[in-house]
């Protein structure tokens, strides 16, 4: 059993990091509706409030992760330019992806999302992170404050769902390869 070392940092950056800060929704969600949702039952204890900024400087260290991941190590990979004279373009993801009017939308559409939409969710984590443990408890006095602060968490959520789905797609259709072969067990 073998991967090679692109295929392996491409692994790292969506389904390492990526997913990882996507399962994290589950519980900032949840918790921020409840700790700021109108009519919450009870005040946020200082120990909940310090355990809720934990967690979301967790999750933006993780989408800052993610985004740096792809736009520095897996898309200039992505971007290489094929050799004059080249045919098989199986190792240049993009070109391979423009070639046929069949692919060429993945690119135009699904990469374009990830080169430029998908910086929106570790921004919109990092302002949700920051004003939750600016204000703490206060939040929960100031509709408009929770409000924006739960806009913000579903932005990055939206926004890093459409850009992990679209890396999934683009992965099937054209797959960054290369790199140093590492063999992870090997067989009889």
């Amino acid at each position: 059993m073998e991967i090679s070392s692109h295929d392996l940092l491409t692994v790292l950056h969506g389904m390492g990091f990526g997913a990882l800060f996507m399962l994290a929704f589950s519980g900032a969600l949840a918790e921020l509706y409840r700790v700021s949702g109108p009519g919450a039952a009870t005040l946020v204890s200082t120990r909940e409030q310090t355990l809720l900024g934990f967690y979301l400087a967790a999750m933006v260290i993780l989408a800052w992760f993610t985004v740096f991941s792809g736009a520095y190590i897996v898309y200039p990979w992505y971007r290489a330019v094929p050799p004059a004279g080249v045919a098989d373009l199986a190792d240049y993801p993009r070109r391979l992806l423009l070639s046929t009017g069949k692919t060429s939308e993945w690119h135009n559409v699904g990469m374009e999302w990830k080169e430029h939409v998908s910086w929106l969710a570790p921004i919109a984590i990092t302002a949700v992170a920051y004003v939750t443990m600016k204000y703490g408890r206060a939040i929960t006095h100031h509709k408009n404050m929770r409000m924006a602060v739960l806009g913000f968490a579903l932005a990055a959520f939206v926004a890093t769902g459409i850009a992990g789905a679209f890396g999934a797609f683009l992965n099937k259709y054209a797959p960054v390869r290369g790199g140093q072969t590492i063999v992870l067990m090997k067989g009889e």
